[in-house]
């Protein structure tokens, strides 16, 4: 079984604070620098499942540096240089307290909230009479609060984020412009792969004044894709969509009764149930980049990391 990284404590020259997130550590070097760190972390209803996944950091990684560089030309982003495959180095930004949520189709939370009556969220109307799975007429903006490690993400609406003075009224259309724009590029560069981009999320903050895009981009963590190929008869028949997301995780832990919920406890992670993820992701990435996954097999991933980042440092 592959080794897989799960926990950072590094100190670097410079450092001056660390945060650990549900899967990245992020530390800040001086006050103009980040170096976000991919572990293997995998979480899941706003949990850190107890074992890691081979090579899902270095996969994240390296889609998310793939279109953040994609995607450039769109909005400016925080992103320096990726000096290991579980690294990317950054421009420090001031992050805006929500997240933008994009949906092209109705699927997921947003399906389960339609199907129980729920015709408006995050104050976009939704019309009567859609299914699950059906592709809005344009894709709708569902922004969530930016919820700290245990808590749940609570949806909000452009009106609640103006009247809290989250984002100004400029900064708030500058970000459903962006968001909108990266949705229509994910979307066609999906499109090239035989992909569906359904949903997906992104992040912003400021750096010098200026709106820039944070964080990882069109990963399977953040995004959900269906496959092109069989979509609209699976539709027509009712049928679940092919995905490629993390949505599978999410499936296997409802199936053995776990949902995050209090009391619940998280299934055996077996060696072959995490072979089987880590399989999947890269399953994920080959699909969603085009290319062939290069495992960066190594038997003290930690070391190799240090190392790289303070070689970067320099």
């Amino acid at each position: 079984m592959a080794k897989a990284l799960t926990n950072t404590e590094f100190n670097f020259k410079g450092q001056t604070n660390v945060y650990h997130g549900k899967v990245r550590d992020v530390y800040s070097i001086g006050n103009d620098k980040l170096v976000m760190v991919a572990t293997d972390r995998i979480s899941a209803f706003d949990v850190i499942l107890p074992k890691g996944i081979p090579f899902k950091g270095q996969m994240l990684n390296q889609i998310a540096a793939k279109f953040l560089d994609a995607t450039a030309d769109i909005v400016p982003n925080w992103k320096l240089a990726t000096p290991d495959p579980m690294v990317t180095v950054g421009v420090m930004c001031e992050g805006f307290p929500v997240e933008m949520i994009v949906r092209g189709y109705l699927c997921g939370s947003a399906w389960r909230a339609y199907k129980s009556g729920v015709r408006e969220i995050c104050g976009v109307k939704l019309p009567d009479g859609m299914r699950e799975n059906e592709r809005f007429p344009e894709p709708i903006i569902t922004p969530t609060t930016k919820a700290e490690i245990g808590e749940h993400d609570a949806d909000i609406s452009k009106e609640e984020i103006l009247a809290q003075g989250l984002a100004t009224h400029e900064e708030y259309e500058l970000l459903e412009k962006y968001t909108l724009a990266l949705f229509k590029r994910g979307t066609e560069i999906a499109a090239e792969r035989g992909l569906i981009l359904v949903d997906t999320k992104y992040e912003f903050g400021k750096h010098n004044g200026t709106i820039y895009l944070m964080d990882e981009i069109h990963t399977p963590d953040s995004s959900r894709y269906f496959y092109a190929e069989g979509y609209q008869e699976k539709f027509e028949k009712g049928e679940p969509q092919k995905q490629l997301s993390k949505e599978f995780v999410r499936e296997w832990l409802m199936e053995n009764g776990f949902q995050g919920k209090e009391g619940q406890q998280v299934p055996e992670m077996t060696d072959e149930i995490v072979e089987g993820i880590s399989n999947r992701y890269i399953e994920l990435y080959e699909n969603i980049t085009g290319e062939t996954f290069v495992k960066n097999e190594c038997e003290d991933i930690y070391s190799r990391i240090e190392n790289n980042i303070a070689e970067y440092l320099k």
